[in-house]
């Protein structure tokens, strides 16, 4: 990937800023603004698209559109295309295919003058590297603004600051208090700044173990409804922490069990896993940093139907759920995630 320098200053037909703008900031906006000057169209893919409102993703594709193309004049907003990107957690091919076909829709052809820009500020904007057949336009950090500060502090009930947000911005955010699904939100915020508190004396900041278990059976896969903060009401796979004394598989089977009340023999239960996988993404679970281990079983079709399941323990019910009927945006944290990788949707 080739990088413009001051000397070589090179106008595109189109410059492509990724990020999930969460909510848009100031600093945002002067990667756009600069984007103006060096293209004739910015391509905004909106990230974390079509996933259910949460701490970390608390807004939609259509009202971070209406925080960007509000900060512009009308027709530098004509400029601006927004479009949804859908993540692809721990498949980085099928996010590059999503990422194609959003330019794509815009542009119609990728033989077209592309460029990326943006600022390599953390891990999370490798994907700078992943286009080697694009430019790349690097601007610098604006005044170290990042959103999940000026997010946190939202959703715990501050008010925007206007230096570091446009006022585009706080015209949605304000507009979004009043509902309900900002009280939920904010209900929320309050139990994981409670949560996180209680290890506040830690020598370092703890690292939690978790299992979930992917039972699938006749083409439907086991789900709970969650009772409880976070993600009350979400759909997600049985699981739970690790215990002191016991193994990963153990804890698996143990949760499976007291979530789902699945009366299969343990025997047959245990024969019937797939395969495993680590899930680490740093950013999976909100309530900090969680690894978890799944445990995909399954289990061989009978002619009696889907064995009988019902919600035990912190699961509101246990459900069996046609896997064409899987709905990302009714899934608790990266489920969704764990579910494609691993049966291979």
């Amino acid at each position: 990937m080739t990088e413009d320098t001051e000397q070589d200053i090179k106008h595109y037909q189109y410059l492509v800023f990724i990020g999930r703008f969460q909510p848009f900031h100031r600093g945002h906006k002067a990667v756009i603004d600069e984007a103006l000057k060096r293209a004739d169209n910015v391509i905004m893919l909106i990230g974390s698209a079509n996933l259910p409102r949460s701490l970390r993703n608390p807004f939609t594709v259509s009202e971070r559109a209406k925080m960007i193309k509000g900060a512009y004049s009308e027709d530098d907003a004509a400029r601006i295309h927004c479009v949804g990107l859908d993540d692809a957690l721990y498949n980085d091919t099928r996010w590059l295919q999503y990422v194609q076909a959003a330019i794509k829709s815009v542009t119609g052809d990728l033989s077209a003058d592309i460029g990326l820009i943006g600022h390599s500020k953390d891990s999370s904007s490798y994907y700078l590297s992943l286009f080697p057949n694009w430019a790349s336009v690097s601007v610098p950090n604006y005044h170290n603004l990042s959103a999940t500060p000026i997010r946190d502090g939202y959703l715990m009930g501050a008010s925007p600051i206007p230096e570091r947000t446009p006022e585009s911005t706080r015209h949605v955010l304000k507009a979004f208090k009043k509902t309900a699904t900002y009280d939920t939100l904010h209900e929320e915020a309050g139990y994981i700044d409670t949560y996180k508190k209680k290890w506040n004396s830690a020598p370092y900041p703890p690292i939690f173990m978790t299992v979930d278990a992917l039972v699938i059976q006749s083409g439907h896969i086991l789900l709970v409804e969650r009772g409880g903060m976070p993600g009350r009401g979400l759909w997600a796979l049985p699981g739970g922490f690790l215990d002191a004394k016991e193994t990963l598989f153990d804890a698996c089977i143990r949760e499976l069990r007291e979530e789902t009340c699945l009366n299969i023999p343990e025997p047959i239960l245990r024969g019937s896993c797939h395969s495993q996988h680590t899930f680490d993404d740093p950013y999976r679970s909100a309530r900090g940093r969680t690894i978890t281990q799944a445990f995909y079983f399954q289990l061989k079709n009978d002619a009696n139907g889907l064995p009988k399941v019902k919600g035990g323990d912190d699961a509101a019910k246990a459900f069996w759920l046609p896997l064409a009927e899987l709905d990302a945006t009714m899934m608790f944290e990266d489920h969704y995630a764990i579910i494609t990788k691993m049966v291979g949707l």
